[in-house]
């Protein structure tokens, strides 16, 4: 089971925020250009890089994907209202569904809003019909995004 205790926050040094800007802009960067760009020696970056690891600051690596690139040309976003006595059997089928590639659970009307990219509308539908017969749904396409996904700011 999740353990869901808060961390105490974290005091982070001039030299952490940039390991945390240059992973951002870069996750595979070397050690060695870590190292170079902090002004320390690749085996220095890589301890900062392990103890803020360590501390929870980073919780992994990741790749971006285009998703076009994919063949997954329809994005869209779906609010979810389980049905009265639903929510568990809800909460499981979301995280069943691959197309599903994000989803939190909200305040107000609905409990989730879930992303989802397919490669047509047909294969939404599909996604759509998995939910409802447990919970209403709300959907609306991506039509662009003119953010995305970036590190959160913080001191």
């Amino acid at each position: 089971m999740k353990n869901n205790r808060r961390m105490p926050k974290v005091s982070l040094d001039a030299a952490d925020h940039q390991i945390l800007a240059a992973l951002n802009d870069n996750a595979r960067i070397s050690m060695t250009d870590l190292g170079r760009l902090l002004g320390m020696s690749p085996q220095s970056a890589a301890d900062r890089l392990r103890r803020l690891e360590d501390l929870t600051v980073i919780s992994g690596f990741t790749v971006k994907l285009d998703r076009e690139a994919l063949g997954l040309a329809v994005g869209a976003y779906i609010r979810i209202r389980p049905a009265m006595g639903e929510l568990p059997r809800v909460t499981g089928l979301l995280a069943e569904i691959p197309e599903i590639v994000e989803c939190d659970r909200i305040t107000g009307d609905d409990c989730f809003i879930a992303k989802v990219f397919v490669a047509r509308i047909e294969d939404l539908e599909r996604v759509i019909d998995r939910l409802i017969p447990y919970a209403q749904t709300n959907t609306s396409m991506i039509q662009s995004s003119p953010v995305r996904l970036r590190a959160p700011k913080y001191s």
